[in-house]
């Protein structure tokens, strides 16, 4: 029997060092980038006034740390009077000429460093996602949001070319029946297996699909990364 407790001692010791690490390394990453990317933040700012009127940021609400109400910060990529769904298509002509361009780069994304230096999500973890979508799939969402929410992860990542993907026609519908529980399943995945071998493998195959274009695949049951050898949606 002390065996048995000490072996889950263990794992508590190790999972809180694991945590300390990964917090640590958000602190310091989301600081940095935030200093080196204020350039780039006041100058997508400053376009983003000249190109519509409205204000700079859009507050997404979203369901975070511990099922914590998040309003995620995005540079505002529509008119401030667009009307629809929440979800953007590819060519949704309710985005604005720069915000086209925000959501093809995901530069709209920058904002949530702030998020990540507060505390409120981490740079690698599971996507944050509407409350009403947390509702429909409760139990999962009860271990996904036992960790921090990520700028990048495994369904950004499986996902990447989700505006392409979405039927135009109702993409609402096409995201809730057919993307979600995929999401929902990656994000479970990455929830019950803590690594940071693993968050740095993530990073690195963020960098890869946003900077050098190459579209990365994400093994369902695994986690494993891979390139993706063809332009397949769900792999």
């Amino acid at each position: 029997m002390s065996g048995v407790l000490a072996t889950h001692s263990s794992a508590r010791q190790s999972d809180a060092l694991r945590a300390a690490v990964k917090r640590a390394i958000d602190f310091v990453v989301a600081a940095l980038a935030l200093a080196v990317l204020l350039p780039l933040l006041l100058l997508i700012a400053l376009l983003v006034v000249l190109d519509s009127r409205g204000p700079v940021l859009y507050r997404a609400e979203r369901a975070g740390f511990r099922g914590r109400r998040l309003r995620m910060l995005k540079f505002r990529k529509m008119s401030t009077d667009a009307g629809g769904a929440a979800l953007t298509v590819a060519g949704d002509e309710r985005l604005t000429r720069l915000g086209a361009w925000l959501a093809r780069t995901k530069l709209d994304e920058l904002p949530q460093l702030w998020h990540v230096l507060r505390g409120e999500m981490s740079l690698v973890g599971p996507r944050p996602e509407s409350p009403e979508h947390v509702e429909r799939f409760r139990r999962d969402y009860d271990v996904i949001l036992a960790v921090r929410p990520g700028l990048t992860g495994y369904t950004q990542l499986a996902f990447a070319r989700e505006l392409a993907i979405l039927d135009p026609s109702d993409p609402a519908g096409h995201y809730t029946s057919e993307l979600l529980p995929q999401k929902v399943a990656l994000d479970r995945l990455y929830a019950t297996r803590p690594s940071t071998r693993r968050d740095l493998r993530i990073i690195a195959a963020t960098f890869a699909t946003l900077i050098l274009r190459l579209p990365i695949a994400v093994d369902r049951r695994t986690g494993a990364l891979s390139w993706r050898r063809r332009d397949r949606h769900a792999r």
